[in-house]
């Protein structure tokens, strides 16, 4: 989560009258800067950001330190009124380097943010007395990053190097100063800066390393999208974040599932389902089952039935018996009776 001070400086030079970006160059600049405002204060809330001008009169400050996008819309309308005249590239970034010095959180990085769509000029085209600023900027700890477009974009030399990329490249250290050249294109200027290396930080705030689109080219899908899940992890990370958790969840679930599935139930055989021959001994041994079963149970229900007969035959015999008994009994008291009446 990127900790810092950014002051930007915006060409506001005759040459950003231009429409090669639509609608004209300065509004195509005006866009990216509260792109790159709202992106900066998103990945920290204790970021703050300015805007200066770098033509017109003279190098000048519209806003400093400020969170508050409000004031970055006002210093921009005020800077349409201050179109013209020629770019002072070392004098402005003399200035905006003065402008960190005096942030109220020194626990804020500095960074400064050139916008450049003019052609070089005076110590601008100077190669040596450009590094000569590189080191200073980077001794006092400042990184730089230069975003060219249109006339500012220059011819490479035969090492195919530039002033501008020999400046930065002066200025890096550990990987904190980035140059980024945007020809005109179809694309908006604030989207392809948007997906560069200078917000590549602030992009990836918060988010898990991960889940931080890779070098390379992304996974073609099936409607020829060139990016996974369709969404370009650059503009909009928290979505791509959140489909790939999806996607492993789903995964997860399919590989718990599978394995349970893979696991033999205790309950039942393991052995596999036989098949022609093996059919035909599996039907007769079940057939000689039911049928030696069948026979137990018919010898059991004889063995009950000899059993209830038996049963029935003693319960005669000592009916009859009982019978005997009374019928003696009965006839002894008649005698008795008998003997009385004599």
């Amino acid at each position: 989560m990127p900790l810092e001070a950014t002051m930007m400086i915006i060409d506001n030079s005759e040459y950003m009258r231009n429409g090669d970006y639509q609608p004209t160059r300065f509004h195509a600049q005006s866009d990216a800067v509260t792109n790159v405002f709202q992106t900066k204060i998103d990945s920290n809330p204790e970021n703050t950001v300015g805007v200066m001008t770098m033509a017109g009169k003279g190098p000048e400050v519209l806003v400093t330190h400020t969170k508050d996008i409000g004031q970055i819309l006002q210093g921009l309308h005020v800077a349409t009124s201050k179109i013209g005249g020629e770019i002072d590239i070392p004098t402005a970034i003399a200035v905006a380097q003065l402008a960190l010095k005096h942030r109220e959180n020194k626990n804020l990085r500095q960074r400064i943010i050139v916008f450049v769509a003019s052609p070089l000029d005076g110590q601008a085209a100077d190669e040596k007395a450009m590094v000569r600023l590189a080191k200073k900027l980077k001794k006092n700890n400042v990184a730089i990053d230069v975003i060219c477009f249109g006339d500012g974009i220059e011819e490479a030399a035969e090492d195919g190097k530039t002033v501008l990329r020999t400046f930065v490249e002066s200025a890096n250290s550990s990987d904190n100063s980035h140059l980024v050249t945007i020809p005109p294109s179809t694309r908006l200027l604030s989207e392809q800066i948007a997906n560069s290396a200078i917000l590549a930080a602030d992009r990836g705030a918060g988010i898990p390393d991960e889940f931080m689109p890779r070098d390379g080219p992304a996974p073609s899908s099936s409607n020829g999208n060139e990016y996974e899940f369709g969404v370009d992890p650059n503009v909009d990370p928290e979505l791509a974040m959140a489909l790939r958790m999806s996607m492993r969840e789903a995964q997860a679930r399919e590989a718990a599932e599978a394995a349970t599935t893979s696991q033999p139930n205790p309950t039942e055989s393991t052995t596999q389902p036989p098949t022609g021959e093996e059919d035909e001994d599996e039907e007769l041994r079940k057939a000689l089952a039911m049928s030696e079963e069948k026979d137990v149970e018919m010898e059991d229900d004889e063995f009950d039935d000899d059993e209830d007969d038996d049963e029935d035959e003693e319960d005669e015999e000592a009916a009859i018996a009982r019978a005997i008994e009374m019928s003696m009994q009965e006839q002894k008291d008649q005698d008795k009776d008998s003997s009385k009446q004599k």
